[in-house]
């Protein structure tokens, strides 16, 4: 992995890049997504950098057998570049080899320390990451925030700011994916993973929005590829 990591940090200084903040993701991007990575780099050119650069790290290694193939998912993180949902020429992507063991704040160590090696300064850290449902069910296994916080205290993490997540739904006033308010929670519609697979499927179109047209292209053409189910 140290030659991969070497000619990503190469790359980086050749897009003279004084910031790189990294984004971990195992999921296609909607636009809540983007919101954050788009108001990560709003942040860092206020603080003074020139030129900070995404690098969109999508993990390539074994996931759940549920969780969407990397192959659709490349496709997709591709027409959101071609959309220019995220800049094409402040993003770098590259493919993060590594299978998810879905072990929680502990492995949100090693996913950051990985980034760290790449270059990165400062990594977006998700909701609930590396996460997955407790098997009696009724709850996630770990709490949504934990990650986040093992990460502040975590040691030989000095040269890597975490970013943290902020929550996104969709307006339903402004038509658009938005950081959620609590003071107007009846604005804002949640579109779960689980309902967001149902409409691929389905064929429904979601709200205008929520995702890249020809981003929520390569969705329904992958879900409605596969088997019926009973």
């Amino acid at each position: 992995m140290s030659h991969f990591t070497e000619k990503l940090k190469s790359y980086c200084v050749f897009l003279q890049a004084d910031a790189v903040f990294a984004f971990q993701l195992r999921n296609p991007i909607h636009n809540g997504h983007a919101l954050l990575m788009q108001d990560t780099r709003r942040k860092l050119l206020e603080r003074g950098y020139k030129n900070p650069t995404l690098l969109l790290h999508p993990l390539g290694g074994w996931t759940k057998d549920d969780d969407v193939p990397l192959a659709v998912r490349m496709k997709q993180h591709a027409a959101i570049l071609n959309d220019n949902v995220l800049d094409p020429k402040s993003t770098v992507v590259a493919i993060f080899p590594s299978p998810m063991m879905y072990a929680g704040p502990t492995e949100v160590q090693w996913h950051a320390k990985a980034r760290m090696a790449t270059g990165a300064n400062f990594y977006i850290v998700g909701r609930d990451p590396a996460g997955m449902p407790h098997p009696e069910g009724g709850k996630d296994l770990y709490e949504a925030t934990h990650g986040s916080k093992v990460l502040t205290m975590a040691p030989g993490l000095t040269q890597l700011e975490i970013v943290p997540f902020r929550v996104a739904a969709y307006n339903k006033v402004k038509s658009a994916m938005d950081f959620f308010d609590p003071q107007k929670k009846e604005d804002f519609e949640f579109i779960s993973g689980t309902k967001m697979r149902g409409m691929a499927r389905n064929g429904i179109t979601p709200p205008d929005g929520f995702m890249a047209p020809s981003a929520w292209k390569v969705m329904c053409d992958y879900y409605q590829s596969l088997p019926k189910q009973a």
